[in-house]
């Protein structure tokens, strides 16, 4: 009798062995995100490295002055970003200077909107960086370390803190403003400057960034989780999106994985839905989850009897969260260059006498 049941139990443990080892194998998640990243990270060296030839050239007289200034070179001016979308609201009409930052701002804004903090995670930079920074540390050290609870849930309201203050100067300030800061000279070079800080970076600069690397290193995602104002900014914001990630309890077989794969620390085997700012839909819980239909980044789920019909149509596969990114970042800048919006047009003779002097322009306030 007891060899029966045994014998009874084995296969249907065999088959469902096989379904998940098939589940994974199938998960192509983070293999997409990374190539999208380091394409992303590939063409903002190539915006950067076009950026530094077209300051070299003003800075030599114009002498070898063979490449245009790259707008896209603004997305690093997030302050200006906001000061410009703030007077184009109040005033009705796209900025004159820096409009790049604007409409990047735009795009970073309604890939939140639509798919949780997905800039973060899938494009970002900085975020790609940082991600890279914990993994190579977890190599180094052995492991990740996780700070205190309590001291976690403080340190995180720091990012906020800062959103805070530069949304309310920008606030406080008139539209003519922001008008007259960003066509002034410093607004006007606000992207040279940004660049010689680092060429000319001192010792005190050096200190904060090598703690920055350190800190990222042992702490998973540390300058996203806790200062990051932008990425902040790009939480809130993801808060309205319909797409998330949804745990179907029915199917969860309450391994915790997911929970230990997320980057954010979220309980997600705990929750029917992560609605957490902190969510970045990278998709490693999902990755993570051998079992078919249990999570998914989804739109709302519809009412049926079983978990694939609930879920048919409304799974976001990773090619299609890829292809979303991508057809609204080059719909913005699409929408921006037809308009005439995307090219700073400051002319020639004005960079040739800022740019070669970008150390003796000052901050006006």
């Amino acid at each position: 009798m007891g060899t029966q049941v045994a014998d009874a139990v084995v296969p249907g443990q065999e088959k469902r062995k096989k379904k998940l080892v098939r589940r994974a194998a199938r998960d192509q998640s983070q293999r997409i995100r990374h190539v999208v990243q380091w394409v992303f990270v590939a063409l903002n060296a190539w915006i950067g490295l076009q950026f530094y030839l077209w300051v070299r050239g003003f800075e030599r007289g114009g002498q070898g002055w063979v490449v245009s200034r790259p707008p896209g070179v603004e997305g690093w001016l997030p302050i200006a970003g906001l000061m410009n979308l703030k007077y184009m609201l109040t005033t009705g009409r796209a900025p004159a200077v820096h409009p790049a930052a604007m409409f990047l701002l735009i795009a970073s804004l309604l890939m939140s909107a639509v798919l949780k903090k997905a800039f973060c995670g899938w494009l970002c930079p900085v975020g790609t960086v940082s991600e890279t920074l914990w993994k190579v540390g977890r190599r180094v050290f052995g492991r990740n370390f996780k700070v205190p609870r309590w001291l976690d849930r403080e340190l995180r309201g720091l990012k906020y803190l800062l959103l805070g203050f530069f949304v309310f100067v920008i606030a406080w300030m008139p539209a003519e403003a922001l008008r007259d800061f960003m066509a002034g000279p410093y607004g006007t070079i606000a992207d040279v400057k940004m660049l010689d800080f680092f060429r000319t970076i001192g010792v005190v600069g050096i200190a904060v960034i090598g703690w920055l690397v350190l800190l990222s290193m042992l702490i998973q995602n540390f300058w996203c989780r806790y200062l990051c104002p932008y990425g902040a900014l790009m939480g809130l914001v993801s808060l309205v999106s319909p797409v998330k990630i949804r745990r179907d309890a029915k199917a969860c077989i309450d391994c915790g994985k997911c929970s230990r794969a997320c980057p954010s620390h979220l309980k997600v085997e705990s929750l029917v839905q992560i609605r957490s700012v902190e969510c970045s839909a990278c998709m490693a819980c999902v990755a993570a989850c051998p079992v078919e239909n249990a999570l998914q980044l989804a739109l709302p789920a519809a009412k049926a009897p079983d978990a694939a019909a609930r879920w048919r149509g409304r799974v976001l596969s990773p090619r299609a969260v890829a292809a979303i990114l991508v057809v609204i970042f080059f719909g913005v800048v699409l929408v921006a260059r037809m308009s005439g919006h995307w090219q700073t047009p400051v002319p020639r003779a004005v960079y040739m006498q800022l740019v070669p002097h970008a150390d003796e322009v000052s901050h006006p306030m």
